[in-house]
């Protein structure tokens, strides 16, 4: 059915979802120190974490990725040619995909933590520090598992959007499984096929990873009483 393309698809399944988890680590990162950013009470981060948020949710993330990939190999090779620091630099459509997502989703990130740590009371984060605790302890073991529940569906959300949002690789060159689904559909002429297929990989992604949180979800939420309605 898929003529002999199945190993393709494969591998560009596993690429793909190499990209997604490279990426997710680069975004809870950014997400976390943007944050942590938010919420000082240092005014110029603050400002750098909003402006950082405002700018990347207000560009495409296809006109973010050929910004990226292409205008920061041209900046980096004329940085190269001024200073002759080093010579022509080919800059890999992995490690351009991985952070250019990682940068977008780091926006979104930063917002739904920022929630999160704002939804824990106050006064959890009073009681630890009344026993003694560090403020490094505190957010380890109060305010770290609280927060992370709070921030759980926004966070699978994102992830959610994040897989799908990989496909854009596929536009600087990258062979994820979009693209191996192109140049499949190409040769044989059976687009319909294999662009259906790539649908159903990425149906099997999502379904899996609902299932992972709807898991962890249960977990977070031990001990925890909940309101009957």
């Amino acid at each position: 059915m898929l003529h002999g393309y199945g190993p393709s698809l494969l591998e560009g399944a596993l690429l793909t979802l190499g990209v997604a988890l490279a990426s997710l680590a680069i975004a809870l990162v950014l997400g976390l120190a943007g944050a942590v950013a938010k919420l000082s009470s240092v005014r110029p981060l603050r400002w750098l974490a909003q402006g950082y948020t405002t700018l990347i949710r207000a560009v495409p993330d296809l006109v973010m990725m050929l910004l990226i990939f292409y205008g920061g190999q041209v900046l980096v090779n004329h940085v190269g040619d001024r200073t002759g620091w080093w010579g022509y630099v080919d800059v890999d459509p992995f490690v351009a995909g991985v952070l250019t997502i990682g940068f977008i989703f780091g926006a979104y990130f930063t917002e739904v933590l920022r929630g999160a740590f704002l939804a824990v009371p106050a006064g959890q984060k009073e009681a630890a520090l009344a026993f003694g605790m560090t403020s490094a302890q505190v957010l380890r073991r109060v305010t770290g598992p609280l927060m992370l529940r709070h921030a759980l569906p926004g966070l699978s959300n994102n992830w959610l959007v994040m897989i799908k949002s990989t496909a854009i690789v596929s536009v600087i060159g990258l062979s994820d499984l979009m693209n191996r689904s192109a140049q499949a559909a190409g040769a044989t002429r059976e687009p319909f096929v294999f662009y259906l297929a790539a649908c159903g990989v990425y149906l099997v992604f999502t379904t899996l990873s609902e299932l992972a949180f709807a898991w962890l979800q249960r977990r977070l939420a031990i001990g925890v009483r909940r309101v009957a309605l």
